[in-house]
C-alpha cells in the first residue's frame, strides 16, 4: 500500500486519529479502487464522499450530459457544467475536492459488450442506476467477476440499499429473479424524486463502500435497508441466497452476460425518452398532429400524472393517467381517432399497446410527447 505524504496526512487527520481507521486504514483507502455506475442522483454524493475519504482510484461510467433538470438532486454538477459530459463534470468536481486521487472516466453506455472489461480493474462496484436492464447487467457482471456490488435505488420519497456479494451472500437475482413487466414500475423521470433523497441514500451507499474497504463494521450483505423520507424511518429485511438462483445458485443457467434490454423489455437508460429511430406506423409527429387537429375530429389523451398536467398541456387534451387507463377506458370512444401523449413518448406507447389489447384500433402515439410539441408547435409550454 502506498505511503501517505504530509499533505495527505493533514487532509485525512480526522481519520487517522480514529482507531477504526488509523494510518493502516487510510492506506487501504488510498490503495482501493471503486467504480461508480452513474453520476446522477446517487452517484453524486457517493462519489464526492468517496473522493473526500481518500479512495485512491475512482471510476465513473455515464453517457449523459448535464441538464438543468439534473441540478435539483445531482449535486456533483452545477450550472457552470450544464451541457457538458457528466463524467467530465464530475471529474472536475472530484479533483477539486481531492487532487490526490485518480479519476477514470468512461463516457459510454454500459453494455454486455464492455461491462466486464470496464469492471475488471476495480475492487468494488457501486450501482447508482435507475433502470432494470443496467441493474441486472451490473449484478451479473459482478457475480461473474467475483466483485461486491454496493446497490442503491431511489424513487419519489423512498430508497433502498444493500450489498450483493455472491461469494458471501445473495445477489440481485436472488431478490428479483425476474424483472417487472414493462411499464409497471415508473422511472424517476416519470414519477419524480425528492431532491434530498439521493443525498441520504447515496451517502449510505458510500458508507458501505468505505466499510468494505476498511474491513470493519457489519456490511449490508444479506440485508436490504428500506428508507422512507416522509416517515423518516428505516426498515430492514433479511435476504437469503436463493439455491435456485439462475446466476449464483447450485444449478446456474446464466453463465455469461445477455441482452438485458430484451430480458427486461425496456431500454437501458435512465430517461423517459424514445430513441430517434424514425416515426413508426404507431406514431405521429408533433407537426403531423397539429395538421390533423385542424382538419379532423380526434380524441387527444394525456397519459401523464396530474402534477405534470399542471406544468403544461396540449389544448383540447383529456387527462387519463397511464395507471388509470384501463379502468377509465369507457371514457375513450372506439369510433374516433385516438392520439395519446406523455412527456416524451415512452408511456404513450405503453398506453397504446394496452388499449390495443383492450380492443381499440385507431390509435397513435405522439412521438417525442409534449416535449416535441413544445419544441415544434407551441413553445409557450414549459419543458421539464
Amino acid at each position: 500500500m502506498s505511503e501517505l505524504n504530509h499533505a495527505e496526512i493533514r487532509r485525512y487527520s480526522r481519520h487517522l486519529i480514529m482507531p477504526e481507521v488509523g494510518m493502516a486504514g487510510q492506506k487501504k483507502l488510498k490503495a482501493a479502487s471503486v467504480l461508480l455506475v452513474g453520476t446522477g442522483g446517487l452517484g453524486s454524493p457517493a462519489s464526492m464522499y468517496l473522493a473526500a475519504a481518500g479512495v485512491g482510484r475512482i471510476g465513473l461510467v455515464d453517457f449523459d450530459v448535464v441538464d438543468e433538470s439534473n441540478l435539483q438532486r445531482q449535486i456533483v454538477h452545477g450550472q457552470s457544467t450544464v451541457g457538458i459530459k457528466k463524467v467530465e463534470s464530475a471529474r472536475q468536481r472530484l479533483l477539486d475536492i481531492n487532487p490526490h486521487i485518480q479519476i477514470d472516466v468512461y463516457d459510454t453506455l454500459l453494455s454486455s459488450e464492455n461491462a466486464l472489461e470496464i469492471f475488471k480493474p476495480y475492487d468494488i462496484i457501486a450501482d447508482g442506476t435507475d433502470n432494470f436492464p443496467t441493474r441486472y447487467l451490473v449484478n451479473d457482471a459482478c457475480v461473474l467477476l467475483g466483485k461486491p456490488n454496493v446497490y442503491a435505488s431511489i424513487f419519489r420519497f423512498e430508497g433502498q440499499l444493500s450489498v450483493f456479494d455472491a461469494e458471501s451472500g445473495p445477489c440481485y437475482r436472488c431478490l428479483y429473479s425476474e424483472p417487472p413487466p414493462p411499464g409497471l414500475v415508473p422511472s424517476c423521470a416519470e414519477g419524480g424524486v425528492l431532491g434530498i433523497l439521493p443525498g441520504v441514500v447515496g451517502v449510505l451507499q458510500a458508507t458501505e463502500v468505505v466499510k468494505l474497504i476498511l474491513g470493519t463494521g457489519d456490511s449490508m450483505v444479506g440485508r436490504l435497508m428500506l428508507f422512507d423520507a416522509l416517515g423518516m424511518s428505516f426498515r430492514e429485511l433479511k435476504l437469503r441466497k436463493d439455491p435456485e438462483c439462475s446466476l449464483c445458485g447450485e444449478k446456474r443457467t446464466v453463465t455469461e452476460l445477455i441482452d438485458y434490454q430484451d430480458f427486461c423489455g425496456v431500454p437501458a437508460n435512465d430517461h423517459d425518452e424514445v430513441a430517434d429511430e424514425g416515426t413508426t406506423e404507431m406514431e405521429i409527429t408533433a407537426t403531423g398532429l397539429k395538421e390533423r387537429m385542424q382538419r379532423n375530429d380526434l380524441q387527444l389523451i394525456d397519459v401523464r400524472n396530474p402534477p405534470e398536467w399542471e406544468i403544461g398541456r396540449i389544448d383540447g387534451a383529456q387527462l387519463i393517467p397511464l395507471g388509470e387507463l384501463l379502468d377509465r377506458k369507457d371514457e375513450i370512444a372506439k369510433s374516433s381517432e385516438i392520439v395519446l401523449y406523455c412527456k416524451s413518448g415512452r408511456r404513450s406507447l405503453t398506453a397504446l399497446n394496452r388499449l390495443k389489447e383492450a380492443g381499440f384500433d385507431d390509435l397513435k402515439s405522439l412521438r417525442g410527447g409534449i416535449l416535441a410539441w413544445s419544441a415544434e408547435v407551441d413553445p409557450s409550454i414549459p419543458r421539464y
